[in-house]
């Protein structure tokens, strides 16, 4: 599965589970419907496709299924990552910074915060 094969929603469902480790589709639902209404056979049905991408997979507790992850967090979020580096600024993440700090309101804290980890990369040099 790359990080281009989620959809929105697909993406909120995952976060969930995350953030679970195990979850029921109703379980899911409840979490998501917190953020925005969805309906509960809309969570069911992205769940199978989650299952056929090889995201997911579930295990039966009786008649109800516990769906987990198969794809860590850390791992979407490096593909992810490379996928929109790669394809939307041609493979040169500081395009990708200078388009961060230029056009989104990026608060002093955060620039900070982006200081730091570079001035952290570079002394692990």
């Amino acid at each position: 599965m790359t990080a281009t094969q989620l959809g929105r929603i697909q993406l909120l469902i995952m976060q969930v589970l995350w953030d679970k480790k195990r979850a029921t589709a109703r379980e899911i639902t409840d979490a998501i419907s917190e953020r925005e209404e969805i309906a509960h056979s809309t969570v069911q049905t992205l769940l199978r496709g989650l299952e056929e991408k090889g995201a997911v997979d579930h295990a039966a507790e009786g008649r109800t299924f516990l769906f987990f992850p198969l794809v860590e967090e850390q791992q979407f979020k490096e593909s992810a990552t490379r996928d929109l580096v790669e394809r939307v600024f041609g493979g040169d993440a500081a395009n990708l910074m200078a388009h961060l700090l230029n056009d989104k309101k990026v608060s002093r804290k955060e620039i900070d915060q982006i200081r730091d980890m570079i001035n952290n990369k570079r002394s692990k040099k």
